[in-house]
């Protein structure tokens, strides 16, 4: 029954973020659906407590895709 509800009521998959200061130690997590509004927040792949208070590992922040707009630009003959 659950899985009917969940093809009845789609929801936006819940990505990770956390919050960097400006040297880029880790302050805190948040999981949403939109990206956080304001300065500091990086996307990562998961959600590891042992992370605050100490430097972001490179491996844990997730690459955003780039925009498909330079495929649809024409280039110049």
């Amino acid at each position: 029954m659950a899985s009917l509800w969940n093809l009845l009521f789609k929801r936006s998959p819940q990505l990770i973020y956390a919050r960097l200061d400006s040297t880029g130690c880790c302050l805190g997590f948040k999981q949403c659906s939109l990206p956080p509004s304001g300065s500091g927040w990086v996307q990562v792949s998961d959600m590891q407590l042992a992370w605050l208070g100490r430097t972001l590992p490179a491996s844990a922040r997730v690459c955003v895709s780039a925009s498909r707009r330079w495929q649809q630009r024409s280039l110049p003959a």
